[in-house]
């Protein structure tokens, strides 16, 4: 008996030595910097996507709101769309990006290539509010960030010249613009649905691209240069180096909000109406809370604050706040249409290398 009492006595004592000395932890070392999200530690996810206004608004806005009601820390890495489907493509064993928003040709193209999980309204509840126009490819990603591809012009400066109103994709082919003018080239999301429009302005199609190259020579020789990215085109339009454009809606809108005097204008033969969606990344271990987040960033509440940064909310009967109607409101009687992804994938590669061979060499030739 006497024994069994020193036993336990020599286990209690074991016990309150374990609990007044825990392991110790090392310096700096937390739950959440062990990447664990077990045990109490803060959930990660990670977002590839534009940079700009779009980072902005996701990084310090929605993203804090969205940690705040689940706990669960979101990371951004900004960047081009196709530059991010090629890193989820180089990580597809080992996924390090858990949501990747692209423009519509790549959602396609992530979809082809079977790097993108299924998206619709039996994982993420909110997609059955969605305005299906926006939706780039069936259940392959999340409208997220609504526009459309549209001409922007300097209204100071029609006005001050006497120049036409823009009534027509071909009206952006004109000497009155004396080379101030800001037009991406192809490889970029603003030139390819140029080109687009150029063809169907002038009998052709997707199916038939070549109207569309014959007009885009004219544009290039009006045109000193063909510009990469929005960083480039952006600043352009605000030094007064450009008049006239052709860019995203919500790039037309951040400039009118900048003070620019530019307006979008809608031609006869419409505007491609498109948005940056969230695709869900195959294979990611963090699968539940991106679809969290990608359901939590189509809500009401959410697109209501990307609205408030110029985009269309893609939630049915939601608009665009009144301080936006003025540079790219979209009345009723305006034309929009949806572009065939799925083609525009198929022959991105051959219009691209085309481009480059016709189109390209003729910058500036009618300027002189």
């Amino acid at each position: 008996m006497k024994k069994m009492i020193s036993l336990l006595i020599v286990l209690m004592l074991a016990a309150l030595a374990g609990c007044a000395n825990p392991t110790p932890q090392k310096p700096g070392e937390s739950k959440q910097a062990s990447g664990s999200n077990e045990g109490g530690g803060d959930k990660q996810i990670t977002i590839a996507g534009n940079g700009g206004v779009i980072e902005r608004t996701v990084r310090d806005v929605i993203a804090p709101k969205f940690k705040e009601e689940t706990g669960i820390q979101v990371n951004y890495i900004s960047g081009l769309s196709g530059e991010i489907l090629s890193k989820v493509e180089l990580q597809k064993n080992a996924p390090q990006i858990d949501i990747a928003f692209f423009v519509p040709v790549d959602v396609q193209r992530a979809m082809d290539k079977g790097l993108t999980e299924t998206i619709d309204e039996t994982n993420v509840a909110n997609m059955k509010k969605v305005d299906s126009r926006f939706v780039a490819v069936d259940k392959a990603a999340a409208p997220a960030f609504g526009l459309v591809i549209a001409p922007g012009y300097n209204t100071e400066t029609f006005k001050k010249n006497d120049l036409k109103p823009i009534e027509s994709w071909n009206d952006l082919i004109s000497p009155d613009y004396k080379g101030k003018t800001a037009f991406s080239d192809i490889n970029n999301d603003w030139g390819f649905n140029t080109l687009n429009a150029l063809a169907m302005a002038n009998g052709g199609s997707t199916d038939n691209m070549e109207p569309g190259f014959e007009k885009a020579k004219e544009l290039a020789g009006y045109s000193s240069t063909f510009y990469k990215n929005s960083t480039q085109m952006m600043p352009a339009i605000q030094q007064g180096a450009a008049d006239v454009t052709v860019m995203g809606s919500y790039a037309i809108a951040e400039l009118a909000a900048s003070g620019v005097p530019i307006k979008m204008a809608v031609p006869k033969e419409g505007v491609p109406l498109q948005a940056f969606s969230a695709a869900l990344v195959k294979n990611t271990p963090r699968e539940q809370e991106a679809i969290d987040f990608i359901n939590y960033l189509i809500s009401e509440e959410s697109q209501k604050l990307i609205a408030d940064k110029g985009f269309y909310p893609v939630v049915d009967g939601m608009k665009i706040p009144e301080k936006y109607e003025g540079s790219i409101g979209l009345k009723e009687t305006d034309k929009t249409f949806k572009p065939d992804f799925a083609k525009f994938a198929e022959i991105r590669a051959e219009w691209s290398d085309k481009w480059s061979k016709e189109v390209t060499p003729e910058l500036g030739k009618l300027l002189k």
